[in-house]
């Protein structure tokens, strides 16, 4: 259904740091690096990052977020510790979410520029 999804950010330099070692737990590399830009996938891009001058500002109430499929849940604790020690913010430990599906494992965090981050797998497929 979506081909991609872009988001504007403060800082390119201090973004890579962060999705670089967020993303290899999961599988995800960067594919395209310009002076202002990124794009992140597996084999192909499927998350643009820019330099924006007005980036979208955090809103925890807004329900925005972007959920990253995981292929197992050790993949979903490495992405939430590399995460963390990359200069992300704990928004929720790993673990089953049972609320949310039978199976449903994840990790939260909150990336440099205020955006919620989450990685998922189905534990019952792992």
């Amino acid at each position: 259904m979506i081909g991609h999804v872009s988001i504007g950010v403060r800082d390119v330099a201090t973004t890579k740091r962060f999705y670089d070692a967020a993303f290899k737990p999961l599988g995800y590399q960067c594919l395209s690096e310009g002076k202002d830009s990124l794009g992140y996938g597996r084999g192909t891009v499927a998350f643009w990052i820019s330099t924006a001058a007005h980036p979208v500002p955090p809103d925890m109430q807004s329900g925005l977020h972007f959920c990253f499929t995981a292929p197992t849940p050790k993949s979903v604790d490495a992405f939430h510790a590399a995460a963390l020690a990359s200069g992300g913010r704990d928004n929720g430990m790993p673990g089953l979410r049972a609320d949310y599906g039978p199976g449903y494992y994840a990790a939260f965090v909150i990336d440099p520029d205020g955006y919620r981050i989450e990685a998922h797998c189905d534990q019952s497929a792992a």
